[in-house]
């Protein structure tokens, strides 16, 4: 996806009126033990490890890893952290092996942003360094959001695999400009829930039935 200036974003009527927010920062995850979350990310990934700090009084410790853009992804080690929770604070599956839902609140999964022609190099490199990852997946606004191939209604692709503590983790790669058209649902609230899931119960005996 082209990155419009400032002036172009006002333009598109895509500005923050209200903060200058210039993109994230850094996200803060948890894990079990931050050896091997700095073997994952460092060596695995190859995320430069940026800034370490051990936490007063035995708190623990906070590390930070460089993803690009000058944006970070930081990791506590908490002494005393409770036990990962899938399905609730992660999702209890890789994309296309079960549910993916997380609870209110949880970081559902992280995407890193790649460039389109190195998608399929670097699903062969995660495969090399031993990570279980997904196909590539093309989303387009088809019924069900997947094409077989790059058409020009594909949006992104994407591929997905989990780091050592369960996080799900996407290498994302935007395929074109997205059109003022497509941000036009109408947001759900939770009075939407039943009827959300009546239309997944329904899919399903529908799976079922054509199995």
């Amino acid at each position: 996806m082209t990155h419009h200036s400032r002036s172009e974003d006002e333009a598109l009527g895509k500005e923050n009126k209200e903060f200058e927010l210039r993109g994230v920062n850094h996200l803060a995850l948890v894990c079990k033990d931050m050896a091997r979350t700095v073997d994952f990310y460092a060596n695995v990934l190859g995320m430069p490890l940026t800034k370490t700090l051990d936490l007063p009084a035995g708190m623990g410790q906070h590390f930070f890893f460089d993803i690009g853009n000058g944006d970070s992804l930081a990791f506590f080690w908490f002494p005393e952290a409770p036990d990962r929770a899938p399905g609730v604070a992660s999702p209890a599956h890789n994309v296309g092996e079960g549910s993916i839902t997380t609870a209110h609140g949880s970081m559902n999964h992280i995407a890193f942003d790649v460039a389109p022609e190195k998608m399929e190099v670097y699903r062969e490199r995660l495969k090399a360094k031993g990570i279980d990852v997904t196909e590539i997946v093309n989303h387009d606004n088809s019924p069900m959001q997947i094409s077989k191939e790059v058409t020009d209604d594909v949006f992104v692709r994407s591929m997905y695999f989990l780091d050592p503590d369960g996080v799900l983790l996407e290498f994302a790669a935007w395929t074109r400009e997205l059109r003022a058209d497509e941000a036009g649902h109408e947001p759900a609230t939770a009075a939407d829930k039943q009827r959300y899931l009546e239309e997944q119960q329904e899919f399903m005996a529908r799976m079922r039935k054509d199995s």
